[in-house]
């Protein structure tokens, strides 16, 4: 059974929630979780999980949600995954905490696209789905809002250390989401008339203490002008030691951030660096794709007019001929099973490679001495056969390889220079890639 994660896709924006509850530990585990599955069963139209998964994944039923708590279990916690086969993707875990610590039941949920809650009614439906589990699960804090948004606040530290957040917690108002339940302690801190007085789309006090809150009818457009001026009078109200003006300048900044870039890239680069964007967190897509646009690659300097190009000195070139095949060679035994057109020796090929290093951060994840004695041979080697079988290209073997060259029309190229150039830093992947030197052959030879 395949399942849809959302870590296995494009990154974009999703829905995420964060719920901090308890439960009762001296009920039966059966019996306590099922308030918890009713809700998330009757509310959660066109994104209820289908796989419930353990340390085995397992078709959704009450039997496999039982047996894979069991299976999960330690002396510490239980945990338990869900997920779905089809879109709309998602990814919920469910932890309990059991005894003697704390009885903590923390629930994530993540659905992608966030575009898949645009309308008011499935909103809602959402809503009343964190209702039901706050009435049920004693809530500390939870909050639902676009999983971009968060990123950009800082969540869940704002600004604090790891030791500090974990110890205090979500202790006061340092964001209002789209969908907002605060516990009684917290509610207690703010001043519950204040709370209750809040500026909002929805204000609901449960019998438990807790409040929930959601600032605007709908979620998907949470950056819109309408929806960031209801989430800036909320926070303003719920902390009026901060300014309003201060607050919704900075909403207003997190939506610039995220508003769509259309891409600009170099047309010969553009296969590579689409992918190069695609490798972003869905947050920092839009300032990847707006620094991409305004980057522009150096002209390759490893290469020589034709009339300065020097003379082969090997005594045997077909002998040095071999040795540069059998470096190729090393190349393709490197890569074939992460770039399987390595086999094919084409420009696109050079573009999965330069991709395939720059995702593995390769210059700073490989040792050195490796890089300079294996890699860069292996690369320029590569570099050069596609020069020789695309662009009808010859080789003029030298004794050192830097000096080795590919004549292709009235200039010659240095591919060992160039692979050396390559593998100085993750921006020097860029900078100086495989595809970009090729296209400039290409070009110059016509």
């Amino acid at each position: 059974m395949k399942r849809l994660s959302v870590h296995d896709l494009k990154p974009e924006d999703r829905l995420r929630l964060t719920f901090d509850g308890a439960f009762d530990q001296q009920v039966a585990l059966e019996r306590e979780l099922e308030p918890f599955l009713q809700a998330l069963e009757r509310y959660a139209a066109g994104w209820m999980p289908d796989v419930a998964e353990g340390k085995r994944r397992r078709k959704y039923t009450r039997a496999a949600i039982w047996t894979a708590l069991e299976e999960g279990r330690d002396d510490v916690f239980t945990s338990l995954g869900f997920y779905r086969t089809k879109w709309p993707a998602l990814d919920m875990t469910l932890w309990l905490w059991l005894p003697p610590r704390h009885p903590k039941l923390d629930i994530t949920v993540n659905v992608q696209p966030l575009s898949f809650f645009a309308e008011e009614e499935r909103c809602g439906q959402f809503v009343e789905m964190v209702r039901a589990w706050a009435l049920r699960y004693p809530v500390t804090h939870a909050a639902a809002h676009s999983s971009d948004d968060m990123e950009l606040t800082g969540s869940p530290n704002f600004g604090r250390d790891d030791e500090t957040e974990y110890r205090d917690g979500y202790d006061k108002i340092y964001e209002v989401s789209w969908l907002n339940v605060f516990g009684p302690k917290l509610v207690e801190t703010v001043g519950r008339e204040r709370m209750l007085s809040t500026p909002a789309h929805r204000v609901d006090e449960l019998p438990n203490g807790s409040i929930l809150l959601v600032t605007w009818p709908t979620v998907a457009d949470f950056a819109s002008e309408e929806a960031r001026l209801a989430q800036a009078r909320a926070h303003a109200h719920l902390r009026p030691d901060l300014d309003f003006d201060t607050i919704l300048s900075t909403l207003h900044e997190r939506s610039a951030m995220l508003a769509p870039v259309e891409p600009r890239f170099p047309p010969d680069l553009a296969p590579l660096l689409s992918r190069v964007v695609d490798r972003a967190p869905s947050y920092e897509r839009q300032r990847r794709i707006a620094e991409l646009n305004a980057w522009r690659p150096p002209e390759p300097e490893e290469w020589l007019p034709v009339d300065a190009a020097l003379p082969s000195d090997v005594e045997n070139v077909e002998r040095a001929l071999q040795q540069y095949r059998l470096y190729a060679e090393h190349l393709v035994a490197l890569l074939h099973s992460e770039v399987p057109s390595i086999f094919e020796a084409t420009p696109e090929s050079l573009s999965d490679a330069d991709f395939y290093f720059w995702r593995e951060e390769f210059p700073k994840s490989r040792l050195r001495e490796a890089i300079d004695e294996h890699a860069v041979p292996a690369i320029g080697a590569y570099l050069g056969e596609v020069l020789v079988r695309n662009l009808d290209g010859r080789w003029i073997p030298r004794q050192k390889l830097d000096e080795a060259q590919v004549l292709v029309g009235n200039r010659v190229w240095l591919p060992f220079v160039r692979a050396r150039n390559y593998m100085r830093s993750r921006q020097s992947l860029l900078d100086c890639s495989l595809t970009y030197l090729y296209r400039m052959a290409e070009r110059c030879r016509d």
